[in-house]
């Protein structure tokens, strides 16, 4: 029998669906943060702050939170006095391949950004690496426009939009130092996430984004503006009247999908509404629901988070 916290949790009736909850999860820069730690090894509140810059109230914040989501589990090491640490569950440990996804985008599409990324090893083939999006059900590589998307039972724009990542930043804000600047400003705000979920599932004019995300007219035009100076989307005049611009998914844009998908993939298998899945996913070539995994691009072969090293 699976351990309580590996289970899948059963959301709410008309609530927050998979989407909402897992970028309220993982569209936070110091989960992410804490979680690649903790899939090395780290398990305990001191060698967590010994990693990093992060403050004691930010830590245990995450911490609680993390543990509430699942990925973590609170466990007593010592009783006298009474120490806790925190263990990953099959559901945090199942985060590896969206932090592969995220630093592969980031290292190939964001090399002047100042990040110190890690390096990503496969032993099976001893080779460096960069991840492959395949489908699992048929083995071939996979592009965002091979996977045709639609909104689910549960996927009303009005549950897939998390309230918990809705913060402003600002200059001084603390961060995890040099730590996937661009995905986060693509996923680390409630409105940019949305407005990038409305990009892959096909929106390009700017009334379609107000629409489908219910965002104010500001905020729309502010992160489309922010997406075309991060070079994610670029505009073109519209076929109806060529002042009205529609904007469009960049290769650099494009390239994002292996995140976005395994980040779909997660949130629908440990989260579940009881309505049914937030977006379908269906590979056009082979017919079959898209779930996708990631395989080598040195040697093609599946990857498994105990094969792989990260440096």
């Amino acid at each position: 029998m699976a351990n309580p916290e590996d289970a899948y949790t059963r959301l709410s009736p008309g609530g927050d669906n998979a989407i909402a909850v897992t970028l309220g999860v993982l569209g936070d820069e110091w989960n992410l943060w804490i979680l690649r730690h903790a899939i090395a090894g780290t398990r305990r509140y001191c060698d967590w702050f010994a990693h990093g810059t992060i403050s004691h109230s930010v830590l245990t914040a995450r911490l609680a939170g993390l543990t509430a989501s699942g990925a973590l589990v609170r466990q007593p090491y010592q009783q006298r006095p009474e120490r806790f640490e925190y263990v990953l569950t099959e559901r945090g440990r199942s985060v590896w391949p969206i932090l592969l996804a995220m630093w592969a985008w980031e290292q190939q599409w964001s090399p002047d950004a100042g990040t110190a990324l890690p390096r990503m090893h496969h032993r099976i083939c001893d080779s460096d690496f960069v991840p492959l999006l395949i489908c699992r059900a048929c083995g071939k590589s996979v592009r965002r426009t091979d996977i045709p998307t639609s909104l689910g039972p549960s996927g009303d724009w009005s549950r897939s939009v998390p309230a918990s990542i809705d913060r402003r930043r600002s200059a001084r804000a603390r961060h995890p130092a040099q730590f996937l600047p661009h995905t986060m400003e693509l996923l680390g705000n409630r409105w940019s996430a949305a407005i990038l979920g409305a990009l892959f599932l096909g929106a390009a004019r700017f009334v379609d984004f107000s629409r489908r995300t219910s965002a104010p007219p500001s905020i729309v035009a502010d992160r489309l503006a922010r997406f075309a100076r991060l070079g994610v989307v670029e505009t073109r005049a519209s076929r109806e009247r060529s002042d009205w611009p529609t904007y469009h998914l960049t290769a650099k844009g494009e390239a994002f999908f292996p995140a976005i998908a395994m980040m779909i993939d997660w949130g629908q298998h440990w989260f579940r509404a009881p309505e049914g899945p937030a977006l379908i996913l269906r590979h056009r070539s082979c017919g079959n629901g898209f779930r996708p995994e990631l395989h080598c691009g040195a040697c093609a072969r599946p990857l498994h988070g105990r094969d792989i090293d990260i440096l």
